[in-house]
């Protein structure tokens, strides 16, 4: 990345350094960089928690109480680091960005998508609103266990019928 590359988010760069810290740990896919970053600064226009999972790792692993699982009763966990607990970044980054994710922070796409989680498949569904936030949840869980169930030494499986899996929201298309 280049020094004179552009800060389009509006953040100050140690804040950008941040955004792109949560951006790295929350996906693998340098494509889906871009469209997280874009929920989040949406996310903090909005004043809304940012709900990243990976804050709530960081944060357990900190205090040494982090079991290698993250779960609803993790999601207290009195951290300034926990961004289901408190709205706006964390107050450092959380991991060291690579360059994919400190480009989608310094140019986040215009996205009207405010939630996102995970589909099975090492990506993301993205949503622009809480309800299609949601059956994208059930679907995530639906899949999550069909492959529980189709998993070596399972005796019950259940794979889904492929009608029953929605498409994934279309890719952002952007604004500027």
């Amino acid at each position: 990345m280049r020094a004179e590359q552009p800060n389009l988010s509006g953040l100050p760069l140690e804040k950008v350094v941040t955004l792109a810290s949560l951006v790295e740990r929350e996906t693998p896919k340098a494509e889906e960089r871009p469209v997280v970053a874009g929920v989040f600064v949406n996310r903090l226009h909005h004043r809304v928690p940012l709900q990243c999972d990976p804050t709530v790792v960081y944060a357990l692993e900190l205090a040494g109480n982090y079991n290698g699982r993250l779960d609803a009763a993790s999601l207290p966990f009195d951290s300034a680091y926990n961004t289901y607990r408190h709205i706006g970044l964390p107050p450092g980054p959380i991991a060291n960005p690579g360059d994919a994710s400190l480009k989608a922070a310094l140019d986040p796409p215009e996205t009207d998508y405010l939630y996102f989680v995970a589909n099975t498949e090492g990506g993301h569904f993205f949503s622009k609103t809480l309800a299609e936030h949601n059956r994208n949840v059930a679907l995530y869980r639906q899949r999550l266990a069909a492959l529980r169930n189709t998993a070596p030494g399972s005796t019950s499986a259940k794979p889904l019928r492929p009608d029953s899996i929605s498409s994934p929201s279309p890719p952002p298309q952007r604004l500027r």
